[in-house]
């Protein structure tokens, strides 16, 4: 469930080239357009699906609807929001656009970054909180986030 993301050094090259009007055709931002990202509704509707499993086990590689793994309960929550998420952490990572902590929102998702590889993920709260399903032994709950940037960054579902 790891690898190694590459969207720092994708934006930095990005930001020189533009810095050095070199854009050749690249838009001015990185961010895709406003309907393509969902909406607060979805990503409201897809946190609430994520606590209507609270209390269900872990299990390493299940996505439901009776056991997850971190990164299973995301998918299976946005899919009953009907909206398509690939299936790892690190797959979810590149599949989202990156925001700020200042403008995560809930329903967001929450990447946990270790050794430059995604580890872990779960479905922004609110108020410095999570759903996510953690590890074997543990089951879908609600966690303070217990790391910041760089550990932690959060992507809005495209």
């Amino acid at each position: 469930m790891t690898a190694s993301p590459s969207r720092p050094a994708t934006r930095l090259l990005m930001t020189l080239m533009l810095a050095l009007g070199l854009s050749g055709g690249i838009a001015a931002t990185s961010a895709p357009p406003a309907e393509a990202l969902v909406s607060a509704a979805t990503a409201t509707s897809a946190l609430s699906q994520a606590v209507s499993k609270r209390g269900s086990p872990y299990q390493y590689g299940a996505m439901g609807p009776y056991r997850f793994d971190c990164s299973g309960l995301t998918k299976w929550s946005y899919a009953r929001a009907r909206k398509y998420l690939p299936r790892t952490a690190a797959q979810q990572y590149n599949a989202t656009q990156p925001i700020s902590p200042a403008s995560r929102r809930p329903g967001d998702l929450v990447f946990f970054i270790s050794g430059g590889t995604v580890g872990h993920v779960g479905i922004y709260a609110g108020a410095n909180k999570m759903w996510h399903s953690p590890r074997t032994g543990s089951y879908v709950k609600l966690s303070t986030i217990w790391a910041s940037f760089p550990a932690v960054r959060y992507g809005r579902v495209r």
